[in-house]
């Protein structure tokens, strides 16, 4: 029996690298994607990411309830989405972990996630990972910052260190949001995100 979930568990981790592997990140430059599709929130509410971009932009979070280091980046993830707000940017955090509904990540564990974090920004299920999958998002936590034209400006990393945020030298997001407010186009633009895999359904 335990060598059945064994190679049950194999198959499944093969799997999800397989359909990782096969997702494409949408490049700087290029238009938010599906953002008229309507999601449901943690506070019972239906949200597009059109309904919550400002005509200074949008920061998309892709994160979720369960991920180490989510959890350890969280006082970060806070701190960029009030930068990102007083900047007069809207905000959306996005979980795409339709692999783990059931084990932590259903709309009821985001409604609790999301009061213990204190969220005043939607907090969205994405039904079938089909957000993450058309923006190529592929862990949490992942950025992804459009200027007030629905333009792809920087995506990737909030940080150089999200394990130990203490440590990091480099505030990737802060900096892009700076410049794009400048009216610069973010330097770097693009950055390699560090974290959990998103769970996409098998």
């Amino acid at each position: 029996m335990n060598k059945l979930i064994t190679i049950a568990a194999a198959i499944l981790v093969s799997s999800t690298v397989f359909a990782q592997d096969n997702i494409k990140s949408i490049e700087v430059g290029t238009a938010m994607p599906m953002s008229e599709v309507k999601m449901q929130s943690a506070d019972k509410k239906t949200v597009a990411l059109a309904d919550v971009k400002t005509n200074n932009g949008l920061l998309v979070i892709y994160a979720c309830n369960t991920c180490p280091v989510v959890v350890k980046s969280q006082e970060r993830t806070k701190e960029m989405i009030a930068y990102a707000k007083k900047a007069g940017l809207g905000v959306v955090v996005v979980n795409s972990n339709e692999g783990k509904r059931i084990e932590g990540e259903s709309l009821k564990d985001m409604a609790k996630y999301a009061k213990e974090q204190g969220y005043d920004v939607p907090y969205v299920l994405d039904e079938q990972s089909k957000l993450a999958d058309a923006f190529g998002a592929l862990r949490t936590p992942e950025v992804f910052l459009f200027d007030g034209n629905s333009i792809l400006m920087y995506k990737g990393a909030m940080e150089d260190n999200p394990r130990t945020p203490a440590e990091s030298k480099q505030l990737y997001l802060k900096n892009a949001i700076d410049q794009m407010s400048a009216g610069r186009v973010p330097d770097p633009s693009s950055t390699k995100s560090i974290g959990c895999n998103i769970k996409r359904a098998s």
